[in-house]
């Protein structure tokens, strides 16, 4: 029954667009104050690194200062809240976020108040970003497929860390499992901040982690990265393979955009989605995503609601996989 209503939300998010009233220009002196740019996280994370690279440009681009609003709490459930309070209808704030509030949050909290192509509605996929399946020295593991034979070889025995049940870490691993027939035991730990050291000091032997977090581990041989969860291979480190190239149609990669709560006039998605579509175009930008492993994309309304629609699919499936239950 979960599955099904996420796919169903999924289907309803990818005709919204379809839905959508015509367009209208945007009224003269638009925008007329500064643009909220509301993140469902503290800073310092993905999403809110996205955001303020892409703000200070807006900023220029738009006349009005584009400023960040970090409202953690709730996966996303406070972020959506501020933004419902935050009259819609001027057009003047929106939500960056990835898409596990989207995704995740109603897999696992029965309490949303938002129903994705209803109550918060597509603008613009700013960019993409893989999580990376990573290895502690000592399990003798240097590739993927070395991975897979050692797991396969000694079901049960070894750990993985995430950084918390229901994230992206953890349904990449169980995704991966259930394709492949793997046993290995899931550590959650409350973020990153957690997840990493744990791996670095050998808590756990195997992880999925965001590259930047690791990188200088990885330098230093503390850890070892064996694959990425996206489609294909990450531009920004091409020699490491693919869980796709294993598992077909693999896709985990962390998506982060846009969003609008309903009510906000399409001229105003319009604007902002083709104002960043030009702002991740800018040289400096590519440069600042690149040295932290994300891809610039900028795709409107329409490419972003396909987007989240396979996104939850693909996070229905591995929600069942590793029996996550709403509370």
């Amino acid at each position: 029954m979960q599955l099904i209503r996420a796919v169903s939300a999924a289907l309803a998010l990818a005709l919204a667009p379809l839905m959508a009233a015509a367009q209208s220009a945007a009224p003269a002196g638009y925008p007329s104050k500064p643009i909220r740019l509301i993140v469902p996280y503290a800073a310092g994370g993905l999403p809110d690194s996205v955001a303020r690279t892409v703000a200070q440009r807006l900023t220029e681009r738009m006349g009005q200062s584009v400023v960040i609003d970090n409202r953690p709490g709730g996966n996303g459930v406070i972020a959506f809240q501020v933004l419902q309070q935050s009259s819609p209808g001027d057009g003047h704030a929106f939500i960056v976020s990835d898409g596990s509030m989207l995704s995740i949050t109603p897999l696992v909290n029965r309490q949303v108040p938002y129903q994705v192509g209803k109550d918060i509605l597509p603008v613009s996929l700013i960019a993409r970003s893989p999580l990376f399946v990573v290895a502690h020295p000592k399990t003798g593991v240097t590739n993927f497929q070395q991975f897979i034979d050692l797991v396969k070889s000694k079901p049960d025995e070894f750990t993985y860390g995430s950084s918390g049940i229901g994230s992206t870490h953890h349904l990449t691993m169980e995704a991966l499992k259930a394709a492949l027939d793997l046993k290995v035991r899931h550590v959650p730990f409350r973020g990153s901040g957690q997840s990493t050291p744990a791996l670095v000091g050998g808590q756990v032997e195997f992880s999925v982690a965001a590259l930047p977090s690791m990188a200088g581990f990885v330098k230093a041989g503390q850890v070892r990265i064996l694959a990425s969860n996206a489609a294909s291979r990450s531009p920004q480190a091409p020699d490491v393979p693919a869980i796709a190239e294993v598992v077909p149609g693999f896709d985990f990669a962390v998506v982060i955009g846009a969003m609008a709560a309903a009510g906000t006039p399409q001229w105003a998605i319009d604007r902002l989605a083709g104002e960043i579509a030009q702002v991740v175009k800018m040289p400096e930008v590519i440069r600042t995503f690149d040295g932290a492993v994300i891809e610039a994309v900028g795709a409107g309304p329409a490419d972003y609601a396909k987007v989240i629609a396979r996104e939850n699919e693909l996070m229905a499936r591995a929600a069942k996989a590793a029996d996550l239950k709403p509370e």
